[in-house]
């Protein structure tokens, strides 16, 4: 007598077949997977800016395993140019990282040097004196960070003085993230 064919082994996988494509789903999409704050790589540019363009790169080698190892020194933010004329300033804040990073634009009082802001008990600078905040992917402004390959962007007016530049999501200014702009 001919056994016919069984289709349980077509349901189990399509079963396995459905339950790998909802963990890869929540891989992308959980806040975590990426390095925090829902960060999904999105490439984008900014529009054409107003007055003086300010390029920053926001970046960090390793992921976020890398930042409970104690390899916080690993981040980065650079600015070029680092000296624009007072006026119309416009930033535009590219993540090269693998973790969502942001930019604050803080005021530096006379005799000052970067990097040395007291940080609170919630791992952050102050941010009171804040002038601006880039940390919206693909768009200007404040939001919720900028996620890695994405850009964001801000523009203000800045009279002539020191600005320190500095990513305040949690422990990454401890990480060296801050660099400074000069305003003549």
């Amino acid at each position: 007598m001919l056994k016919r064919p069984t289709l349980l082994p077509i349901i189990v996988a399509a079963v396995a077949l459905v339950s790998v494509s909802a963990a890869a789903a929540l891989y992308v999409r959980h806040p975590m997977s990426r390095g925090g704050r829902g960060a999904v790589p999105t490439s984008c540019a900014a529009p054409q800016l107003e007055g003086s363009v300010v390029n920053v790169t926001l970046s960090n080698r390793g992921g976020p395993m890398m930042m409970g190892s104690g390899h916080m020194g690993m981040m980065s933010i650079t600015a070029q140019p680092g000296a624009v004329p007072t006026g119309r300033v416009s930033f535009v804040v590219t993540n090269t990282g693998s973790l969502t990073h942001e930019l604050v634009v803080l005021p530096l009082a006379p005799g000052a040097h970067i990097g040395q802001r007291g940080v609170g008990p919630d791992n952050k600078v102050d941010e009171s004196t804040s002038l601006a905040e880039a940390s919206n992917s693909c768009g200007a402004g404040a939001g919720e960070g900028i996620s890695p390959g994405s850009t964001g962007w801000v523009t203000l007016d800045l009279p002539a003085g020191r600005y320190e530049l500095v990513c305040n999501i949690v422990g990454h200014y401890q990480a060296g993230m801050s660099t400074l702009l000069t305003v003549t």
